[in-house]
């Protein structure tokens, strides 16, 4: 659970730059002025998305235009100018290209921050960004408009008039004010480059858009439509489930009571299985329905999901095939699985440069085969749902979709590269969660246990099986978990409540409503839960099961809006995590920011054991905390409203009725209805004003308890004081404490080096490599002579013995072979003298000297050289010999 350490920030407040962001508009002031009095028509209801982020970039929606500004550049901005101490000075702005000096004496100088003018005929409901954050979703009530984001550089230009990019609208035949208004326009995960957009409508329409800035087409016309209602009654794959292009007023039926859609939702790119490419849609009265696969005609898949898919499937087939007890219509959504696989498996991928940084993309086409429209799963079996007779806790407003873990561990057996899976999606659950989200601020959490797979009508051929009975069953979610984040008090009918992300884990959320901010986290029982399912614990069943009922998800309200109007809703929650911000939460009122800084938790580096006298016993204890972060009061908007009272007046002198207002009173119907609108416009703002003047009182008694615990917290950190500094004692014992005190400190940082020494020692150890086959033949050669040559080793003795031996015998020969072969060198001398005085030649070259028989001189000449190169490499053997046995017995 995050801890706040802050619930406001300076450079958002009202007087800064910042604060520009969320300032409202004046035409927008002069419609809520009036909209009590003179409402022109019912408000439509929906999600509350107006704020959408690029980084330390957000977009803030005001109205119907949008407000850019960079949050860092805020904040060092407002630090620049806190340090130079003196408002209204010139202050010198940071800039790339050159440096530019702004005067902040003229209010109509934004530095930082950047209007963007959009061709909306309505004010903005929702920003959604893209994947790569390079295109940003406008929607209204009823149209969606596509931005080209532009450069961050413009946010630091001398330029500060307001922008206009490319904006395209997405359907302007399709999506107007006389069709059904947008539910949500969600981006696809696996789309090509971040550019495929699917959107519901709340006749429960989907489309799929695939963009291109090359194809005006493609923004006029979707690659795929499918109407839910035609699908959900569908028999065959041959049939048209494409939405109408009838604009004619429909009756009333129960499915458009039924399948009203509320909210749908992808799971992240990184989920396992089919999670990827299965939308979830939640309905207004409480069904859920899946479409998987759900695919554009061009997509890209991250590098797992092929293959898990095709072990998945070839696996099921293989464990079903031969089953006599699996269902014909079972075996026959395998068969269309197996098929679509093929289809898929015999594609060449085409590459495509990924974005700086990332590996190079593949895109496939989608498979025809068995069809591109898949079958509507549901509605969902809700098993162990708890019952509620309250019908807001049943009406839905949105859902949140939390995708199974990756599991590479069979695809990466035997293989030495390594997958990199970012935002945790190789950890948590091995089935997804999903979350629903009513009027009532109930979530609900659901386990998906049967884990929705591709599944597609039958062929025409083959339709007979889907109306055998025990082929139609309804799948299932498993409900674990209830958790309440409205008073009975705060439940408003006309309320949206939404879901939104964070940041450091995909199993914590927020949830934002009219009267607070929630954050709520499902980690405490999710590993848990995991670890039963891999069997990893050794507890008995009991407790292992105890232990989950009772580790319930955490939940911890942030923030809370005093006022806990429906009419003033909060801008769905903004999760960042900066290392210039920090970890910050940022939302909106119609008036003002909600920013709130989180505590980033450090590594828990606890101290080592060791014994503490009675002094340091009295001094320590819990950690004091010296502040405590409380919500910033807001000046309600109401006292800085002027009243509506002389714009009315203005009006009426303009208006065919002017010659009332320069009569005298009398009782007439004109009059009764202009004194009725004058009494609803005064009475709605002294009402307010009310409000606003009892909750400043309140606020006034309450900063009294609040002086008081902060009087109390000053003291107890006194006595800390004083107590430290031994105050209460004798100075002839301050000495001595204080002495004692370094001694124990220098003697604890003694330890701490060492025991870092010890585990950067351990760590060296565990992280070497293990030793090659030539390494571990080295060692053993060497250990081999170190045992032979070793003087402690008894078994050696022998060897040694033997090795020197041979040394010796190897000196002998040598001795010999010299003396050998300088003997015979002085006989061929003596020979060779008296050939020369006496002998003869014969016919083939020999010589006679008398009788005796002489050796020829060639071949002597070559028998001596034969002798003294023998001689010559066994001297060199043996000083080799030698150096070596030398060189051992010294190293051991």
């Amino acid at each position: 659970m995050p801890k706040v350490k802050s619930y406001s920030a300076p450079w958002l407040a009202k007087g800064s730059q910042g604060n520009r962001l969320f300032e409202p508009s004046p035409d927008t002031l002069r419609s809520r002025a009036f909209s009590p009095a003179y409402p022109k028509k019912k408000t439509v209801p929906g999600p509350r998305r107006t704020i959408a982020r690029r980084g330390s970039e957000i977009f803030v929606a005001v109205g119907k235009e949008i407000r850019w500004a960079d949050l860092v550049y805020q904040k060092e901005s407002y630090a620049t100018r806190q340090q130079s101490g003196r408002s209204g000075t010139p202050r010198i702005k940071r800039e790339d290209s050159a440096m530019s000096i702004v005067a902040e004496e003229d209010p109509e100088m934004t530095v930082g921050v950047r209007i963007i003018k959009t061709p909306v005929a309505d004010d903005i409901r929702q920003l959604i960004m893209s994947p790569n954050e390079n295109f940003l979703a406008i929607l209204t009530t009823h149209t969606i408009h596509i931005c080209v984001l532009p450069d961050p550089s413009h946010l630091t230009s001398d330029e500060n008039s307001p922008l206009k990019p490319k904006i395209f609208t997405l359907g302007p035949t399709i999506h107007v004010t006389s069709r059904t208004p947008v539910v949500s326009a969600l981006w696809h995960p696996l789309g090509v480059d971040g550019t495929c957009v699917v959107t519901i409508t709340t006749d429960a329409i989907v489309r799929v858009w695939e963009l291109s800035m090359g194809d005006r087409w493609s923004f006029d016309s979707p690659s795929m439509s499918i109407d839910l209602k035609k699908l959900a009654d569908g028999t065959t794959l041959d049939q048209d489930f494409s939405a109408s292009t009838s604009v004619t007023n429909k009756g009333f039926s129960p499915d458009s009571f039924e399948m009203q859609v509320a909210a749908a939702s992808f799971s992240t790119q990184g989920a396992g299985g089919w999670n990827p490419m299965t939308l979830w849609i939640a309905m207004r009265e409480g069904d859920v329905y899946a479409l998987c696969p759900l695919l554009p005609q061009k997509w890209s898949p991250p590098p797992t999901l092929i293959p898990s898919l095709s072990v998945s499937v070839v696996t099921t087939v293989a464990s079903i095939e031969d089953d006599p007890e699996v269902s014909e219509h079972e075996k026959l959504l395998v068969q269309q699985q197996l098929e679509w696989m093929g289809e898929l498996d015999s594609q060449e991928p085409t590459i495509m440069d990924g974005p700086a940084g990332e590996p190079d993309v593949e895109i496939y086409n989608r498979p025809s085969r068995p069809g591109i429209v898949p079958r509507l799963q549901g509605p969902f079996e809700l098993q162990s749902d708890p019952d509620t007779s309250d019908d807001l806790d049943s009406s839905i407003t949105d859902i949140m979709v939390i995708g199974k873990k990756t599991e590479t561990e069979d695809l990466m057996d035997g293989e030495d590269d390594e997958i990199d899976l970012k935002g945790g999606d190789h950890e948590g659950l091995s089935m997804a969660v999903v979350c629903l989200l009513s009027t009532s601020g109930q979530v609900r959490v659901y386990l998906d246990t049967e884990g929705v797979k591709a599944q597609w009508l039958p062929p025409k051929k083959k339709a007979r099986l889907s109306r055998i009975p025990e082929a139609v069953e309804s799948p299932s979610l498993l409900a674990f978990q209830a958790i309440d984040t409205m008073s009975a008090v705060e439940m408003n009918e006309d309320s949206w409540p939404v879901f939104s992300p964070d940041v450091v884990s995909r199993y914590n959320f927020f949830v934002t409503h009219h009267a607070a901010i929630t954050y709520v986290s499902l980690t405490p029982w999710i590993f848990r839960l995991e670890a039963e399912l891999n069997g990893d614990s050794e507890a008995g069943t009991d407790f292992r099961i105890g232990l989950l009922v009772n580790s319930q998800s955490s939940r911890d309200r942030l923030f809370s809006q005093s006022t806990a109007d429906a009419a003033v809703p909060l801008a769905a929650a903004v999760a960042i995590r900066d290392p210039d911000l920090g970890y910050f939460l940022i939302s909106a009122t119609p008036y003002d920011p909600v920013a709130m800084t989180f505590d980033t938790p450090d590594p828990d580096l606890s101290p080592l054991p060791q014994e503490t006298t009675v002094y340091e016993r009295e001094a320590s204890g819990p950690p004091l905390e010296f502040y405590e972060p409380r919500p910033v009061y807001q000046v309600p908007h109401v006292f800085e409203e002027g009243s509506a009272l002389p714009t009315m007046m203005e009006r009426l002198r303009t208006s065919r009725h002017k010659t009332v207002m320069n009569q005298e009173v009398r009782l007439s119907p004109l009059t009764l209805q202009i004194f009725t609108d004058a009494h609803k416009v005064l009475s709605d703002e002294t009402y307010r004003l009310g409000v606003a003047a009892a909750e400043l009182f309140r606020r006034c008694d309450i900063l009294q308890t609040e002086l008081k615990q902060q009087i109390t917290k000053a003291n107890e950190v006194k006595g800390r004081i004083d107590a430290i500094r031994g105050v209460h004692r004798d100075n002839d014992t301050d000495k001595d404490m204080y002495e004692l005190r370094l001694a124990v400190s220098k003697d604890r940082q003694k330890k701490l080096v060492e025991r870092v020494e010890q585990m950067r020692k351990m760590v060296s150890k565990a992280t070497s490599r293990p030793l090659s086959s030539k390494e571990r033949a080295f060692i053993s050669e060497i250990k081999t002579m170190d045992a032979s040559i070793s003087k402690d080793s008894q078994d050696a003795a022998t060897t040694k013995q033997q090795l020197w031996k041979r040394l010796e015998d190897v000196k002998r020969l040598q001795t010999e072979l010299a003396a050998e072969a300088q003997a015979l060198i002085n006989e061929g001398e003596k020979e060779e003298e008296e050939g020369k005085m006496g002998a003869t030649p014969t016919k083939r070259g020999h010589v006679r000297a008398g009788s005796d028989l002489r050796i020829p001189q060639d071949v002597r000449r070559m028998k001596l050289q034969q002798v003294q190169g023998l001689l010559q490499r066994e001297t060199a053997l043996v000083e080799a010999v030698t150096a070596r046995l030398e060189r051992l017995q010294t190293s051991a």
